[in-house]
């Protein structure tokens, strides 16, 4: 545990150089350029959300056409309701929020369900402290076969660090 996101940022660069695996941070906030030092990938949220859009969009014009065009024409201020293309001007803004809704929820459920945070969900946080002022770094004994559990301890005590605890889990 740390307390000044610098010291965890230096303590993760010092522990990384030395060929130890960083499994996860717990932080109270995101801490600028850790992911690359940690070896943490890019998202592809931005890929899931451009699909759910896409699909927003593709259900809003469906759906205007068969409502609009196809089930139930209806003259309103002499526009023609022949076709969807005569129409595409007029459906543009709801196909647009329409867009944004879907994709904006599709995204935020996706995140929670990756993240394991939906509402009931237990916590897998190591500290409840790390929401309040303070940082933990976990590492796995399990996931540094170059390293054992001394030699862990030794670098991490080599760093800044504010508290040390040692679990083992089941």
């Amino acid at each position: 545990m740390y307390d000044d996101e610098g010291k965890l940022l230096a303590a993760a660069e010092k522990l990384v150089g030395q060929g130890i695996r960083v499994k996860d941070v717990f932080s109270p906030f995101p801490i600028h350029g850790l992911d690359p030092v940690i070896g943490v990938k890019r998202t592809r949220l931005a890929i899931c959300s451009f699909m759910y859009a896409t699909g927003g969009t593709i259900l809003a014009l469906l759906g205007m056409w068969y409502f609009m065009i196809y089930d139930w024409p209806m003259n309103i201020g002499g526009k023609p309701s022949f076709s969807l293309i005569e129409n595409l001007p007029a459906f543009v803004p709801v196909t647009f929020e329409f867009s944004v809704f879907c994709g904006a929820h599709g995204m935020a459920i996706t995140y929670l369900i990756r993240n394991k945070t939906l509402p009931g969900m237990p916590a897998c946080n190591p500290d409840p402290r790390t929401t309040d002022d303070k940082f933990v770094l976990e590492i796995a004994s399990s996931q540094n076969h170059g390293h054992d559990v001394d030699a862990l301890e030794a670098a991490l005590k080599d760093t800044d660090i504010m508290e040390l605890s040692i679990k083992e889990l089941a």
